[in-house]
């Protein structure tokens, strides 16, 4: 491959992420924190454990000295509730984008191995693919538990590995069809 091919196999890799990462949030949005904790939530003063808990909140003790009367026995964390019903939309949002560009990267790096026989398409296509499959992994990384990463990393290892003897062997087919035309 020569400098003009690679540099088209960077384009094209770098525009299959972005076709792959701007669909996808085309149709599925990220949580915004103010629409679960919206600004207005910090307009009413609580003074109380009782008005704390009727407004989401967590009254939260401390061990202070007062120097001021009344002495307060804690504050108030307004945005206890509607921060962790934030934190669940994004984990939530995480989850369906892993779910959607893994396979997504997969169908990617396949199409890229089998249907274009320029190279610097095909790696370029493929290698989109794979960064196709860091994003969704990585969206959901953070939230997952150890052995969910390692099961997802055994899979992907056995796919890819299954899927490079499938493509070495397409090579070889490719190869010895052009040594018989050669003859």
């Amino acid at each position: 491959m020569n400098l003009k091919e690679g540099i088209i196999g960077v384009a094209v890799l770098v525009l299959t992420l972005f076709v792959t990462i701007y669909g996808v949030n085309a149709f599925f949005s990220e949580s915004q924190y103010n629409d679960f904790c919206p600004p207005t939530l910090w307009e009413v003063e609580v003074l109380d454990e009782a008005t704390c808990f009727e407004m989401g909140g967590k009254w939260m003790k401390t061990d202070i000295v007062c120097v001021t009367t009344p002495c307060p026995s804690g504050y108030c964390d307004k945005e206890f509730s509607c921060r962790e019903a934030y934190e669940l939309g994004l984990e939530r949002y995480h989850m369906n984008i892993f779910l959607i560009t893994v396979p997504l990267g997969i169908l990617i790096v396949l199409a890229g191995a089998y249907l274009f026989s320029l190279e610097s398409v095909s790696g370029g296509i493929m290698a989109g693919g794979v960064g196709t499959i860091l994003r969704g992994v990585g969206s959901y990384w953070r939230y997952s538990e150890d052995w969910l990463r390692f099961l997802i990393s055994v899979i992907g290892l056995t796919i890819l590995i299954y899927f490079a003897y499938k493509f070495q062997e397409k090579i070889s087919s490719n190869n010895k069809k052009l040594k018989k035309r050669k003859k």
